[in-house]
C-alpha cells in the first residue's frame, strides 16, 4: 500500500464499560473522558485517528474515532453537551466515576479533560485486532503510532482494512462518512469526509470564542450556548464559520430572528421586540455595537454567507 502522507495516530487505553455502552448507543460523537482537567492533550493533531485499545483483561483494538478538539470542562458542562455520549446512562454515574479517580472528592463539579471524537466506530468483538508487540502494562494512557515505522505502518494496514470494511458495510443515509464517494480512504484524504457532530461543535464553538458571548460578552459558561447561524435542519452545517457564541437569552432572539449580526460583524436589534413585547431595553443597548469576539483563524469566522442568509431569511428588522 502507498502512503502519499505520514499517517499519525495514537492508541488511547479505553475503558470496556465506555466502550461498549457507546457502541451500544453507536453516537456521532463522544467524551473521551479524563478525571483531571490540567495535562493537554498533543500527542497527535486534530482530526487524526484515536483508537480504542481496551484494556485487560480485553487487551485488544476495539475500534476508532477522529480527534476533533481537546478542551477541560466542569463535569456538569461536559454533561449538558454530550449527556450519555460520556459513556454512562446518567449524570450521577458519570459523576460517580470521576470522582473514584480523583484525590478530591469534595468536589461535586469538578474540571475533567475532554478529548472530543467524532464518528466513532466500534468494531465487532470478531474484529478486534491484536495490541502491536511493543505495548506494555506499564502504558496508563497511551501511546502515539506513524505509518512512517515498520510497526506503526502494520498496524495501521490492519485498521485500514476494518474501517473499509465497516465503512462498506455502512447505511449511507445514517453513517457520518460520505460512503458514496469512491476515494474515502483512512490516509490523507478521509478525515476531510469526516462529518462534526454536535457535541464536538458546540465545544469548537465555546473555545474559539474564548467562552465569552460575542454580544454581550457574559463569560459564565454555562448561560453560553453554541448557535447555528443558518440552523442545521436548513441545512446548515457543523462548521465553526456557521457558529456564534451567544448567551442563552441572545441565542433564542437570534434563532427567532429578533437579533441577528450584519456582514460587517455589527448587531442589529428588531424593533418587533419592542412592538411586540412593550420592552427591549437590555437588548437595544447592543443595536449597531460591533461583536465583541471573533475567532484567531479568519476562515473560522462567521462566514458571509450564512450571515446573509440569516440576515435576510431569519431576521425581522
Amino acid at each position: 500500500m502507498l502512503y502519499l502522507s505520514i499517517v499519525k495516530f495514537y492508541l488511547g487505553n479505553t475503558d470496556y464499560n465506555w466502550f461498549s455502552y457507546l457502541r451500544a448507543i453507536n453516537p456521532e460523537d463522544v467524551n473521551f473522558w479524563r478525571p483531571g482537567g490540567n495535562a493537554n492533550f498533543r500527542a497527535i493533531s486534530p482530526e487524526s485517528p484515536f483508537i480504542f485499545k481496551l484494556k485487560y483483561p480485553q487487551n485488544a483494538i476495539g475500534g476508532v474515532g477522529f480527534l476533533s478538539h481537546y478542551t477541560t470542562l466542569p463535569l456538569s458542562v461536559a454533561w449538558d453537551i454530550f449527556g450519555n455520549r460520556n459513556g454512562t446512562e446518567t449524570y450521577l454515574e458519570l459523576q460517580r466515576l470521576i470522582s473514584n479517580y480523583r484525590a478530591d472528592r469534595q468536589s461535586s463539579n469538578p474540571q475533567i479533560g475532554c478529548i472530543v471524537l467524532t464518528n466513532p466506530i466500534f468494531f465487532r468483538k470478531e474484529d478486534w485486532i491484536p495490541v502491536p508487540a511493543d505495548w506494555s502494562k506499564s502504558i496508563v494512557q497511551g501511546k502515539t503510532y506513524s505509518t512512517h515505522d515498520l510497526l506503526g505502518r502494520a498496524l495501521w494496514e490492519q485498521i485500514e482494512v476494518k474501517l473499509d470494511k465497516y465503512l462498506s458495510n455502512a447505511d449511507a443515509t445514517t453513517s457520518p462518512f460520505l460512503v458514496s464517494d469512491p476515494e474515502v480512504r483512512y490516509g490523507s484524504s478521509i478525515l476531510k469526509k469526516v462529518r462534526l457532530g454536535q457535541g464536538a461543535f458546540r465545544v469548537l464553538v465555546t473555545d474559539a470564542y474564548t467562552r465569552r458571548c460575542t454580544i454581550s460578552g457574559e463569560k459564565t459558561l454555562p448561560v453560553l450556548e453554541a448557535a447555528h447561524i443558518q440552523p442545521y435542519s436548513e441545512f446548515g452545517p457543523h462548521v465553526l464559520s456557521n457558529g456564534i457564541l451567544l448567551r442563552s437569552d441572545l441565542h433564542k432572539l437570534f434563532d427567532a430572528g429578533y437579533v441577528t449580526i450584519t456582514k460587517d460583524y455589527k448587531v442589529e436589534v428588531s424593533r418587533r421586540i419592542k412592538e411586540e413585547f412593550e420592552n427591549g431595553r437590555d437588548y437595544y443597548k447592543y443595536h449597531g455595537n460591533p461583536i465583541l469576539f471573533l475567532p484567531k483563524n479568519e476562515p473560522d469566522r462567521p462566514g458571509i454567507s450564512y450571515l446573509d442568509w440569516h440576515n435576510t431569511v431569519r431576521y425581522n428588522g
